[in-house]
């Protein structure tokens, strides 16, 4: 016998939870069995499914009813019908919104999932057109992509899917992960790094890293280091640095190349955006590292001048990367076909 009850099962609303108490070697283990309501399909609407979809997501009858194309009293009604249907209060008043139950969020991946791939199969590959296509998607990366992805995604769009919306948002680095699981973002685009099973990625481009100080840069000129230069290590390391960094950290990528030849930079300033960096840089005396790509977009416009950092800084490789959920969408491969395309002429081959 692998063990026995230590307590009668508790009935907690749609849940049975179990102590089960194994042989004395092994710890106690708490199992909840969740009872489903057993619903008559033959009797039950499907569409009230997509309706809780859009309360789940939005948390407001009218913000439901505008993503799907209903009045609020429409909403309000499904609601009432789902509550009916599958014997649970499903949401509940909170301030200006809607909280969801317990049971309801223990819905919701299942059923994102299950309308994913329903829509999937009605639309299928050969189906699909771009040009049709109504719906927004939210693009999760560094201001970096705002000058070097999202101009040409524009006039890729205007032609090719003219009503479709892309947002860019601000990548936060410590919580992007969670951002595309609450169906908050549907891309990212961000270093290489370890990623949970559920996440899919793609490689899109490697970038290098170049040196950028203000154009005739006093220090720079005396020494008699010409643009496309290697900057001497010792001025390197001697002048203030600017650095990238959204959660605010005073170390990154070049320092731990320093580290590896006994060297130190001076980091005096970090800002969250890069176009911060380089503005700060071309407003002062200071230097600092930038993707190689965007130096060469930026340069000529800021009055800025590239040069070469005296250490060898790895490439650094940027993937795209979506929940598994959206891989066969069409309309999210679409995009991410767009998207590769445009990045892919950025990539640095070693």
């Amino acid at each position: 016998m692998l063990g026995h009850f230590s307590e009668k099962p508790k009935q907690m609303g749609t849940s049975i939870c179990v102590k089960i108490s194994n042989q004395p070697s092994y710890e106690k283990l708490l199992v909840c069995i969740i009872t489903i309501h057993m619903v008559n399909l033959s009797s039950f609407d499907l569409n009230l499914l997509r309706v809780l979809d859009a309360l789940l997501q939005e948390h407001s009858t009218v913000r439901a009813g505008k993503r799907l194309g209903l009045s609020q009293p429409a909403v309000s009604a499904a609601l009432g019908r789902l509550r009916a249907a599958l014997g649970d209060e499903l949401f509940f008043r909170r301030g200006q919104g809607l909280q969801a139950t317990q049971y309801a969020l223990s819905l919701e991946t299942r059923l994102r999932d299950t309308l994913n791939q329903i829509e999937a199969l009605i639309q299928g590959p050969v189906g699909f057109d771009p040009i049709a296509l109504d719906t927004g998607f939210r693009v999760s990366g560094s201001d970096f992509f705002a000058e070097l992805l999202m101009p040409k995604l524009a006039e890729r769009l205007q032609v090719e899917a003219p009503f479709m919306r892309v947002h860019l948002v601000d990548l936060v680095p410590d919580s992007y992960i969670d951002t595309l699981d609450r169906y908050e973002i549907d891309l990212a685009l961000i270093p290489m790094m370890d990623l949970p099973d559920w996440v899919e990625s793609q490689p899109v481009f490697r970038s290098s890293f170049s040196v950028i100080a203000r154009t005739k840069h006093p220090r720079l000129m005396r020494a008699g280091i010409l643009p496309g230069d290697i900057v001497p290590i010792d001025l390197f390391c001697d002048l203030g640095h600017v650095l990238f960094s959204p959660e605010g950290n005073s170390r990154a990528m070049g320092d731990h190349a320093l580290a590896q030849v006994g060297r130190e930079r001076r980091v005096v300033m970090t800002m969250p955006v890069f176009s911060g960096v380089y503005r700060a840089v071309a407003g002062s005396d200071l230097m600092a590292l930038l993707p190689s790509a965007l130096a060469k977009r930026v340069a000529p416009a800021v009055g800025l001048d590239i040069y070469r950092p005296p250490m060898s800084v790895p490439t650094a490789q940027i993937l795209m990367v979506w929940h598994r959920r959206f891989s066969v969408s069409p309309a999210h491969v679409w995009l991410r076909q767009k998207v590769a395309e445009l990045l892919a002429p950025l990539d640095e081959v070693n």
